[in-house]
């Protein structure tokens, strides 16, 4: 395969956590052909006229850190879709995504170390919530349209964090205020305290019974990025008197965090498939 072929592959792969997401989702799923049901999420003919490949990421691994708080991805995060066309030349961009209603980013919840009283600090809950309602998740979303260029990923997200102690609305960044990440395959030059990590290009393979396109162990890595305070985050008590309790959590998390004390690294495999063999 040509590199110049390689490259838009590359992107495509990085690409997509984000744009496969960003896509509205398309009204009743088709079933994919036998082989291929990890393409559900990219939509049939019938669905959507124009598309040319299926898609189907997953997010294998990696950790999260913001502030003094950092989330390892422990629960896989399935992306899939389908595209129209890959254009650009050096820095190819991806065009014309669009996912069905079994497709785009998967809203799956990571444990947050710490818990609850480790992101507020406030020990007296041991006695009123039981081991489940203490424990804390994180979910992240997207919070704006991502720039797409070869080998980086400029990524705006915002986390939420979830317990019923923080209420429904208990996030870190915003569609006004997000957190911007830089992902890159590359070295990155952050500012300190932080040292420079590496990301590394996935793996190529090719399934060739089914034709399809294995990129498998790609690294994708950003530590330069700022994180803001949190919002929305309310404890209510005796069930009707509400408490804006960001400065605890910010306290507790050390939050905002300036660039230099942040870090996000995504390990991702994905598969891409001709969308005329998915759906034949």
């Amino acid at each position: 395969m040509k590199s110049k072929h390689l490259a838009k592959l590359l992107t495509l792969a990085a690409a997509a956590l984000a744009v496969v997401a960003l896509a509205a989702p398309v009204a009743q799923a088709a079933t994919p052909a036998k082989g291929y049901e990890a393409f559900a999420g990219c939509p049939s003919p019938e669905e959507k006229a124009g598309l040319v490949f299926c898609l189907h990421s997953k997010v294998t691994g990696g950790n999260f850190k913001m502030g003094n708080k950092s989330v390892p991805i422990s629960n896989p995060i399935n992306i899939s879709g389908g595209f129209e066309e890959i254009t650009g030349g050096a820095n190819p961009e991806l065009k014309g995504f669009a996912a069905n209603s079994k497709g785009g980013l998967e809203p799956v919840k990571q444990l947050v170390p710490g818990g609850v009283i480790g992101i507020t600090g406030l020990d007296w809950l041991v006695n009123f919530l039981n081991l489940e309602g203490l424990k804390l998740y994180a979910v992240t979303e997207l919070a704006g349209v991502p720039k797409l260029t070869f080998g980086q990923i400029d990524l705006p997200i915002k986390v939420h964090l979830i317990n019923p102690v923080l209420g429904s609305s208990c996030y870190v960044g915003s569609f006004a205020s997000p957190i911007n990440l830089h992902l890159t395959v590359g070295t990155t030059s952050p500012p300190l305290p932080n040292k420079p990590i590496s990301g590394s290009p996935p793996e190529f393979g090719f399934n060739e019974a089914l034709e399809i396109l294995l990129l498998e162990n790609g690294k994708f890595v950003d530590n330069s990025f700022s994180a803001p305070g949190a919002s929305g985050c309310t404890l209510t008590l005796f069930g009707f008197i509400p408490i804006s309790i960001n400065g605890l959590v910010n306290t507790a998390s050390g939050l905002p965090s300036a660039a230099g004390k942040n870090e996000a690294i995504q390990e991702i495999d994905a598969e891409i498939a001709v969308r005329e063999r998915v759906y034949p």
